[in-house]
């Protein structure tokens, strides 16, 4: 498939999306302000969010990575695992995780967790995509980007088959182009 010829719905586009960050930067930098904040990236699809938010915060920043792992039967998400785990110790940190997008939350709700056992100041939950409709435990991201429709989206580091990530903007992929 070659991505210049693709006629994709645009769901969040470049402007879009960086007028986003700056916001959510100056939310998180006012929030954060006098504390030690800890960015964790979920990756691999957080990386690009991530790189542009952090450089949209004020405030002093450290920031550390984990990969995670959903496991289950076919569509079904039965659980999720730590494949790599943060290389620091979190006492006397205020943590916020960020990720691509949430929707059945359940990897968010995992990492929250596991986190937490490891005695920060606080967890928090940062965005670019939000799909509530897709809930399967009750989580609401501290900081969301957008709220979206349940669509498979794909771009901004958003992934469809290893592919898609470095497209600047965010695109529903319909069936006929899968």
């Amino acid at each position: 498939m070659n991505i210049e010829t693709k006629k994709w719905e645009v769901l969040c586009s470049e402007e879009q999306i960086a007028s986003k960050l700056k916001e959510l930067g100056e939310q998180i930098s006012k929030d954060y302000e006098g504390k030690n904040l800890l960015v964790v990236s979920l990756l691999k699809g957080s990386f690009i969010f991530c790189a542009d938010l952090v450089r949209n915060i004020t405030v002093p920043v450290k920031i550390e990575f984990m990969t995670t792992s959903s496991y289950g039967h076919g569509e079904v998400n039965t659980g999720v695992k730590v494949v790599s785990d943060v290389n620091c110790d979190l006492e006397g940190y205020d943590v916020l995780i960020v990720d691509d997008i949430t929707d059945t939350a359940l990897t968010m709700h995992h990492v929250i967790n596991h986190l937490k056992a490891k005695n920060p100041n606080s967890v928090k939950s940062c965005v670019l995509l939000d799909k509530p409709s897709r809930r399967k435990v009750e989580l609401v991201p501290d900081y969301c980007g957008f709220e979206i429709e349940d669509k498979f989206v794909v771009g901004y580091g958003l992934n469809y088959g290893d592919y898609y990530r470095n497209i600047p903007y965010v695109f529903n992929v319909t069936n006929e182009d899968r």
